[in-house]
């Protein structure tokens, strides 16, 4: 495993997908600067710019931007990429939770 990664999240204030990827990075302890994409319109429009997409959550892990993410698919992206060490500890929340009326691109059949 390397140094901690640099991570932003770009999340909404209340949504299940935001709350997976808060707990996911919360259940490795990995720091990271969140920007609201509900409390301020111009992380919204840097995330659009980002990731060529709207959808949200959004998270760039050393420079590399997975848009469209929950926290299982973010845990594993971690994972695989050896950013950490695979943990089976309970993060007091689902990390792959939606907001009712929305789902991850993963997540569509």
């Amino acid at each position: 495993m390397t140094n901690q990664p640099e991570i932003t999240a770009y999340l909404k204030t209340n949504c299940g997908w935001s709350r997976g990827v808060r707990a996911a990075l919360a259940k490795y302890s990995l720091p990271y600067q969140e920007k609201d994409i509900i409390l301020n319109p111009e992380f919204r429009s840097e995330m659009e710019r980002m990731s060529g997409q709207p959808l949200s959550p959004c998270v760039v892990v050393n420079g590399s931007m997975l848009a469209d993410i929950g926290g299982e698919e973010l845990e594993n992206y971690l994972v695989e990429n050896r950013l950490v060490e695979k943990s089976d500890a309970n993060p007091g929340v689902s990390i792959n939770s939606g907001c009712s009326h929305e789902k991850p691109a993963a997540a569509v059949s």
